[in-house]
């Protein structure tokens, strides 16, 4: 059971004369900056010229350059994309740390395997939202929080937790919860579920799910409306309550049919590969190729998402949500 920390842990004056850069302004960097402000934190940005350091400015914020950011502040919010983030870190903030700093990191990436090796001066945190970042800042903004794992990789001052407990109660995850976790386990079972689930396992259903009823001669609106469209008002029900309250709301017919058939679809053969995926991740391999990809200038993953984004369960899709009068967002 992951331990579940308190109010009563988070020491609310430990960040009185401490300043916060969020080094990196994309999707997260932007939802906790702007959390942290309004939880009365001083905060600053640090990023490289381009739209998100305008970005950074027109919401209100003192950006400069990362390097003056790191030099300006206590405490450093590490926001690079995982694939960039050791290249910048090498050149424009390990330069100019010094002691008593603490690096938070929102995923345990680069630390866990080892591409960022801090010097042994400084702190270094796991702060890890579960949520993309416009949920960490809508939910704050309606009065609650995205849940975060937190981890203290090295505590140099003795102040390592409390500086991670009020990041993430900053951010707003107090006001759900903050469970102890470990960069290993924050970092392998993340890949592991956007792997084998998020955005591989569940993308790779819908389509194969999709493409079966088309080749038996269905139509492709209806086949996505089927295989694709009514996935969220099943994944909602099973978020709000498991799939107990699933069951609670779809016929009986779909219960049966699900459990009775569910597990020849993802059968000994999937839960094999999900094995070899995983070991793949705790052994280092995927985070070694994705690096590589990266090193090449990313042409091969660049042309899969474009594959993907020209795939005929695609087009359907958009013409189905002209269909229901929404606005197609690709």
């Amino acid at each position: 059971m992951l331990r579940k920390f308190t109010e009563s842990d988070v020491n609310s004056d430990f960040f009185s004369g401490k300043r916060i850069a969020i080094l990196g302004y994309g999707s997260q960097g932007r939802s906790q900056a702007r959390n942290l402000r309004d939880s009365g934190l001083p905060v600053i940005v640090g990023n490289r010229p381009g739209k998100s350091y305008e970005s950074a400015i027109f919401d209100g914020f003192s950006a400069m350059s990362v390097s003056e950011a790191v030099s300006r502040s206590d405490i450093l919010g590490i926001f690079f994309p995982d694939e960039s983030a050791a290249e910048i870190y090498a050149k424009d903030v390990a330069p100019y740390l010094r002691a008593g700093q603490c690096l938070v990191f929102a995923h345990g990436f680069n630390i866990h395997y080892k591409f960022i090796i801090p010097p042994g001066n400084v702190d270094v945190v796991l702060v890890a939202p579960k949520g993309v970042g416009p949920m960490v800042r809508k939910l704050y903004e309606e009065g609650s929080g995205v849940p975060s794992l937190i981890s203290v990789h090295q505590d140099a001052t003795g102040h390592a937790l409390d500086i991670a407990l009020g990041f993430a109660s900053g951010i707003g995850s107090n006001r759900s919860a903050i469970l102890e976790s470990s960069f290993k386990d924050e970092t392998e079972t993340d890949l592991f579920g956007e792997q084998a689930v998020i955005c591989g396992g569940l993308p790779s259903l819908i389509t194969a799910a999709y493409q079966t009823l088309v080749n038996a001669g269905y139509p492709p609106e209806l086949a996505f409306s089927e295989c694709a469209h009514e996935v969220k008002l099943v994944v909602d029900l099973i978020y709000q309550g498991g799939f107990s309250k699933m069951h609670d709301f779809v016929s009986k017919t779909a219960g049966y049919g699900g459990i009775t058939r569910g597990d020849r679809v993802v059968g000994d053969e999937s839960k094999r590969v999900m094995k070899d995926i995983l070991d793949e991740i705790q052994s280092g391999e995927f985070a070694n190729e994705w690096m590589a990809e990266k090193r090449a200038g990313s042409k091969h993953y660049a042309g899969l998402v474009e594959q993907v984004k020209e795939s005929e369960i695609e087009k359907t899709g958009a013409e189905f949500r002209k269909l229901l009068g929404n606005t197609d967002r690709s």
